[in-house]
């Protein structure tokens, strides 16, 4: 029987990067194989455009996904990040988690996230992404012909770059009070996200309680990700 679960976030996968889906094709079959079940918290890919615009590395995970479901029992998970938030239940063998969502493991109650949510001092973001995921933009987004779509993710990720280098690392990270208030909001000890590309594990203590933030990593020049195992989480980069 199956033991373990595997988190993952932040792989940015496109065609122009090979070698960060190789990565994940080998994790794929030496590692998510053998899990009873795979969380993908967001940004799995550098931008999805819609479920009618499947090809290159996206058609190639989409197929290792329904693989993985299919032949060797993995339960799969996903969480949208704020460069795949258009990715639907539609996309594969999967299921589609809101972002924030609380699991059960074994005893352990876990808060995920992609974590974008809780960057709150990045204020110019946040009003970006309300728009972005309300459905009316998406409806008038998706009505667009893929060409144009194409444009927009182009200039979207430029401009996501500029305002990443002008703005402070403070700004770009979690916001400690949208953090507690989380914690609060769920009422469990443990979270999981990604987005902020800064893999660690993060302790509290809060009115009397233990918390534990865990950080995913990225993959542009690693691999990385975390193992829950006989009641415990262990963040891996190799």
């Amino acid at each position: 029987m199956k033991q373990n679960t595997l988190f993952i976030a932040d792989l940015h996968l496109s065609d122009q990067q090979p070698e960060i889906y190789a990565r994940f094709q080998k994790f794929i079959k030496n590692k998510a194989r053998k899990a009873r079940a795979l969380y993908i918290l967001g940004d799995l890919f550098e931008y999805y455009l819609g479920d009618d615009a499947i090809s290159g590395v996206i058609k190639l995970v989409r197929d290792d996904i329904n693989e993985l479901e299919k032949n060797h029992a993995t339960k799969c998970y996903f969480m949208p990040g704020n460069r795949d938030f258009l990715l639907s239940s539609k996309f594969a063998d999967l299921q589609v988690l809101q972002d924030p969502t609380c699991i059960k493991l074994d005893n352990n109650n876990i808060i995920l996230t992609h974590g974008d949510i809780l960057c709150t001092d990045d204020k110019e973001y946040q009003l970006i992404r309300k728009t972005l995921r309300s459905s009316q933009w998406q409806q008038g987004f998706l009505s667009k012909n893929l060409k144009e779509r194409i444009q927009f993710a182009k200039e979207a990720r430029d401009k996501s770059q500029k305002h990443t280098k002008i703005s402070s690392s403070e700004i770009m990270d979690v916001n400690s009070r949208a953090m507690k208030k989380m914690f609060n909001q769920f009422n469990v000890p443990l979270m999981i996200h990604g987005h902020t590309h800064r893999p660690a594990f993060h302790s509290y203590k809060q009115n009397n309680k233990q918390l534990q933030r865990m950080v995913l990593g990225d993959w542009h020049y690693q691999t990385s990700y975390i193992e829950y195992k006989n009641n415990h989480f262990q963040l891996i980069t190799c």
